[in-house]
């Protein structure tokens, strides 16, 4: 009885731990900067699509570099709740010239 205490213990124990690196982990979720994202790594957004990852594409292309992620929401298609699910894995660094 005692060993099943003690086995049961460790058990949890170990998943208590594994469940705070998880956590961690996914608090490091890589950001995706919309000013040079490809549109494969657009895709990688919530409720963005191919057809939106191009659009996003052409409006940057048009208009120069994002300054803020709400304005992800000039592109056509794009509003407020695509915005909202997406706002802590955007990022909008100035691309680098060469």
């Amino acid at each position: 009885m005692l060993n099943r205490k003690i086995v049961v213990a460790v058990l949890v124990t170990v998943l208590v731990g594994w469940v705070s690196v998880i956590n961690i982990n996914a608090g490091e979720a890589e950001k995706i900067n919309i000013n040079t994202a490809t549109a494969e790594k657009l895709t990688q957004l919530k409720g963005i699509g191919p057809s939106h990852a191009a659009k996003v594409i052409e409006y940057r292309e048009k208009y120069g570099p994002f300054k803020t992620p709400e304005d992800l929401m000039q592109v056509p298609g794009i509003g407020q709740k695509t915005l909202e699910k997406n706002k802590e894995l955007i990022s909008v660094e100035e691309p680098k010239s060469n």
